[in-house]
Protein backbone atom coordinates (compact mmCIF):
# COMPACT_ATOMS: atom_id res chain seq x y z
CA UNK A 1 0.00 0.00 0.00
CA UNK A 2 1.14 3.79 -0.58
CA UNK A 3 1.64 5.59 2.03
CA UNK A 4 0.02 8.72 1.60
CA UNK A 5 1.76 12.02 3.55
CA UNK A 6 -0.20 14.70 4.95
CA UNK A 7 2.03 17.30 3.54
CA UNK A 8 0.24 16.12 0.58
CA UNK A 9 -3.14 16.73 1.62
CA UNK A 10 -2.74 19.85 3.93
CA UNK A 11 -1.26 21.24 0.19
CA UNK A 12 -4.03 19.98 -1.11
CA UNK A 13 -6.61 22.12 1.26
CA UNK A 14 -4.31 24.91 0.35
CA UNK A 15 -4.83 24.82 -2.70
CA UNK A 16 -8.36 24.95 -2.30
CA UNK A 17 -8.13 27.91 0.20
CA UNK A 18 -6.37 29.93 -2.34
CA UNK A 19 -8.84 28.94 -4.96
CA UNK A 20 -12.01 30.45 -3.09
CA UNK A 21 -9.60 33.37 -0.72
CA UNK A 22 -10.49 35.98 -3.06
CA UNK A 23 -14.50 35.50 -2.24
CA UNK A 24 -13.55 34.51 0.94
CA UNK A 25 -11.29 37.56 1.91
CA UNK A 26 -13.46 39.71 -0.15
CA UNK A 27 -10.84 40.88 -3.04
CA UNK A 28 -12.58 39.16 -5.79
CA UNK A 29 -14.21 42.17 -7.40
CA UNK A 30 -11.55 45.13 -5.74
CA UNK A 31 -8.90 43.73 -6.93
CA UNK A 32 -9.22 41.62 -10.18
CA UNK A 33 -5.18 41.15 -10.87
CA UNK A 34 -4.72 38.94 -7.33
CA UNK A 35 -8.15 37.23 -7.74
CA UNK A 36 -7.17 35.96 -10.68
CA UNK A 37 -3.38 35.26 -9.58
CA UNK A 38 -5.15 33.21 -6.45
CA UNK A 39 -7.51 31.25 -8.90
CA UNK A 40 -5.07 30.11 -10.97
CA UNK A 41 -2.35 29.18 -8.64
CA UNK A 42 -4.80 27.52 -6.47
CA UNK A 43 -6.32 25.46 -8.76
CA UNK A 44 -2.15 24.36 -10.02
CA UNK A 45 -2.05 23.93 -6.56
CA UNK A 46 -4.91 21.50 -6.11
CA UNK A 47 -3.65 19.41 -9.25
CA UNK A 48 -0.30 19.15 -8.31
CA UNK A 49 -1.16 18.46 -4.98
CA UNK A 50 -3.41 15.54 -5.87
CA UNK A 51 -1.26 14.30 -8.24
CA UNK A 52 1.59 14.35 -5.44
CA UNK A 53 -1.32 12.32 -3.19
CA UNK A 54 -1.85 9.58 -4.93
CA UNK A 55 1.51 9.23 -6.81
CA UNK A 56 4.95 9.92 -5.06
CA UNK A 57 7.14 11.22 -7.38
CA UNK A 58 9.58 14.21 -6.20
CA UNK A 59 8.94 16.38 -9.34
CA UNK A 60 4.99 17.16 -8.23
CA UNK A 61 6.78 18.09 -5.13
CA UNK A 62 9.07 20.79 -7.39
CA UNK A 63 6.28 21.77 -8.77
CA UNK A 64 4.14 22.70 -5.91
CA UNK A 65 8.02 24.21 -4.54
CA UNK A 66 7.57 26.19 -8.13
CA UNK A 67 3.88 27.11 -7.12
CA UNK A 68 4.62 28.36 -3.62
CA UNK A 69 7.73 30.61 -4.61
CA UNK A 70 5.34 32.06 -7.01
CA UNK A 71 2.30 33.02 -4.38
CA UNK A 72 5.27 34.45 -2.21
CA UNK A 73 6.40 36.56 -5.48
CA UNK A 74 2.90 37.28 -6.84
CA UNK A 75 2.06 40.48 -5.04
CA UNK A 76 5.22 42.43 -6.26
CA UNK A 77 5.35 40.86 -9.66
CA UNK A 78 1.79 41.32 -9.98
CA UNK A 79 1.58 44.51 -8.26
CA UNK A 80 -0.71 44.16 -5.51
CA UNK A 81 1.92 44.42 -2.52
CA UNK A 82 -0.24 47.66 -1.54
CA UNK A 83 -3.11 45.53 -0.91
CA UNK A 84 -2.81 43.99 2.24
CA UNK A 85 -5.16 41.35 2.48
CA UNK A 86 -4.34 39.33 -0.94
CA UNK A 87 -0.65 40.24 -0.16
CA UNK A 88 -0.64 38.33 3.60
CA UNK A 89 -2.97 35.72 2.34
CA UNK A 90 -0.50 35.22 -0.89
CA UNK A 91 2.20 35.23 0.78
CA UNK A 92 1.46 33.27 4.14
CA UNK A 93 0.01 30.06 2.05
CA UNK A 94 3.17 30.83 -0.11
CA UNK A 95 5.45 30.07 2.16
CA UNK A 96 2.96 26.87 3.69
CA UNK A 97 2.70 25.66 0.17
CA UNK A 98 6.78 25.88 -0.43
CA UNK A 99 7.54 24.23 3.02
CA UNK A 100 5.51 21.58 2.81
CA UNK A 101 6.46 20.83 -0.74
CA UNK A 102 9.99 20.94 0.42
CA UNK A 103 9.11 18.41 3.52
CA UNK A 104 7.01 16.16 1.54
CA UNK A 105 10.18 15.44 -0.58
CA UNK A 106 12.85 15.16 1.40
CA UNK A 107 10.80 12.85 3.14
CA UNK A 108 10.73 10.88 -0.20
CA UNK A 109 12.53 7.87 -0.46
CA UNK A 110 13.43 7.89 -4.02
CA UNK A 111 15.31 11.31 -2.64
CA UNK A 112 16.84 10.15 0.19
CA UNK A 113 18.41 7.29 -1.54
CA UNK A 114 19.44 9.39 -4.46
CA UNK A 115 21.33 12.18 -1.89
CA UNK A 116 22.60 9.29 0.21
CA UNK A 117 24.18 7.76 -3.48
CA UNK A 118 25.71 11.20 -4.31
CA UNK A 119 27.21 11.97 -0.67
CA UNK A 120 28.81 8.90 0.00
CA UNK A 121 32.07 8.86 1.24
CA UNK A 122 33.94 6.77 -1.36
Amino acid sequence: MVERRWQDWVNLILGLWTFVSPWALGFANTNRTAAQAMWVLGVAIVVFAAFAVYMHRAWEEVVNILLGVALIVSPWVLAFSDQSTPMTNAVVVGIIVTALALWAMLTETSVQKWWHERHQVR
